[in-house]
C-alpha cells in the first residue's frame, strides 16, 4: 500500500477532515504527539523534511508527517526534481501526507498530480472538490448525517443558499444548528433564520440589488459591511463573477429564455438563478458589457498599483449608482 497520499482540491474543509482521519489512526494521544510532524512548505528547511520523515517511529509502527503547500517551496525543474526523488526513497516508517488547494483547471497541469499519477505504488492521489451550488443542498443533508443529526430538506435549501459553496462555513453552521436543537429533533427552517449568519454571498446579492436600482448610500453601507468582514480581494472576485452571471443571463433573458433556463445553463442553484435574472432584467446589455470593462480596467489598475482596491470599489460604486 501507497505511504504517500497527495490531497488536492479547492474544499479546504473536506482536506482538512481527511487529514483529521489519518490523525485519529493514532489511538494514544501521547504517542500521537510524538509521532506527528506538521511542516509548512514555504518555512520549512530540506532538514527538516528530511528529519521528519526519515525519524523512527515511538512505540508506533509508523510516523504521521503532514505538509502542506509543496510548490510554494519547489517551484522549479530542479527543486521539484530533486523533491520527487526524496519521495521516491521515504521510508515505509513514514506515513506522509501531502495536501495543496488548487481550482480544477490547474489539476491536469499540475506537476505533483503528473507525478503522482504515474507513482500509484508510492502515491495516493485524492482529490476534494467544491459541490456546485445546485449539489450544496444535498450536501448539507449529508454532512448532517455525518454530524449525528436531521435536517428538514427545506431547512437544508435555505442553508444552502445562504452558504453558497463555502463547505467550511456550512460545516460551523451545521454543528450551530444541532446545538441549537439539541440533536432533539430535526432542524427546520425557522432554525436556519434564528441561528444562521448572513454569509458574503446574500451580502453581494444585496449589494447588486443596490447598485442596479441605484441607491447609492445603500451600497456603499453594504459595500462596506462587506469589508470589514470579507478579504478585499475575495469579495472583488465574488462582484466580478456575479457580474459575468448577469451577462450571461441578460444573453438568455433576450434569447426569450427564463430562471430556470439560467439555473440549467449556468449550472447555478435555483435560489442564485432566481436572484441574477432578476437582477439582470434591470440592466441593458450595452450597460452590462460596459460595467464588465470598467472592472477589468479597476482590476488593471488595482495590479499595477495605481489605485487601492477599497477606493476602487468605492468608485465603482458612485459611477454605477450615478
Amino acid at each position: 500500500m501507497p505511504n504517500i497520499f497527495f490531497l488536492h482540491g479547492n474544499d479546504e474543509f473536506a482536506i482538512n477532515r481527511k487529514i483529521k482521519d489519518f490523525e485519529s489512526d493514532f489511538s494514544d494521544p501521547t504517542t500521537a504527539g510524538m509521532n506527528t510532524a506538521r511542516l509548512e512548505a514555504r518555512t520549512m528547511t530540506e532538514n527538516d523534511l528530511n528529519n521528519a520523515v526519515n525519524a523512527m517511529p515511538f512505540l508506533a509502527p509508523k510516523r504521521l508527517v503532514i505538509l502542506s503547500n509543496p510548490s510554494a517551496k519547489f517551484n522549479n525543474p530542479a527543486t521539484r526534481k530533486k523533491f520527487q526523488e526524496f519521495l521516491s526513497n521515504a521510508p515505509d516508517t513514514a506515513k506522509l501526507v501531502i495536501h495543496e488547494l488548487m481550482e480544477p483547471k490547474e489539476v491536469e497541469k499540475h506537476w505533483l498530480v503528473k507525478w503522482a499519477t504515474k507513482s500509484t505504488a508510492l502515491v495516493k492521489l485524492q482529490t476534494f472538490f467544491l459541490p456546485k451550488q445546485r449539489d450544496m443542498a444535498g450536501w448539507v443533508m449529508n454532512e448532517v448525517k455525518n454530524q449525528s443529526g436531521q435536517i428538514e430538506p427545506a431547512a437544508a435549501a435555505k442553508l444552502a443558499e445562504m452558504v453558497g459553496v463555502d463547505t467550511r462555513q456550512a460545516g460551523m453552521e451545521i454543528a450551530k444548528l444541532l446545538a441549537y436543537v439539541n440533536w432533539g429533533r430535526p432542524v427546520r427552517g425557522s432554525d436556519v433564520e434564528a441561528v444562521c449568519i448572513v454569509t458574503s454571498q446574500q451580502s453581494v446579492f444585496e449589494f447588486v440589488d443596490a447598485l442596479s436600482q441605484g441607491n447609492g448610500k445603500s451600497a456603499q453601507k453594504l459595500l462596506h459591511r462587506l469589508l470589514e468582514n470579507e478579504d478585499p480581494f475575495s469579495l472583488w472576485g465574488m462582484v466580478v463573477r456575479q457580474f459575468r452571471l448577469l451577462i450571461q443571463a441578460r444573453e438568455i433573458l433576450d434569447g426569450r429564455g427564463n430562471k430556470d433556463d439560467v439555473a440549467r445553463a449556468l449550472g447555478v442553484h435555483p435560489f442564485v438563478a432566481e436572484k441574477t435574472t432578476g437582477q439582470a432584467g434591470r440592466f441593458s446589455m450595452e450597460a452590462l458589457e460596459g460595467i464588465y470593462h470598467r472592472l477589468l480596467k479597476i482590476d488593471e489598475q488595482v495590479k499595477t498599483s495605481q489605485i487601492t482596491l477599497d477606493l476602487a470599489l468605492d468608485t465603482l460604486v458612485v459611477e454605477l449608482a450615478r
